[in-house]
């Protein structure tokens, strides 16, 4: 299971979605993984936030202190995708 903590300042992000098919990918991970990317590059790049971003092998962490109004969008946006992935697959724990 991915565990989800978001708070106003941020989002902690830790497991895996444990749904490795026969290849060997874990596409359900892959998924979360391009959006949180996706979430991090938009932020820097198109927004101009200033933030704090660590990646790793089941681990993501952004944070942030004042966001724009495009930042507070991206992350909505992440926010839909994540929630429609967990409609799907039931693994992830929002916390």
């Amino acid at each position: 299971m991915i565990q989800i903590c978001i708070r106003e300042s941020g989002i902690r992000m830790a497991g895996h979605a444990g749904r490795t098919e026969s290849d060997g990918i874990d596409r359900v991970c892959a998924a979360v993984s391009a959006l949180t990317c996706a979430l991090i590059n938009g932020l820097t790049d198109l927004t101009g936030d200033r933030i704090r971003a660590y990646t790793d092998s089941g681990t993501a962490i952004v944070e942030w202190e004042n966001l724009t109004d495009g930042g507070k969008l991206l992350v909505d946006n992440w926010m839909l995708g994540i929630t429609d992935i967990n409609r799907e697959y039931n693994c992830i724990i929002f916390q």
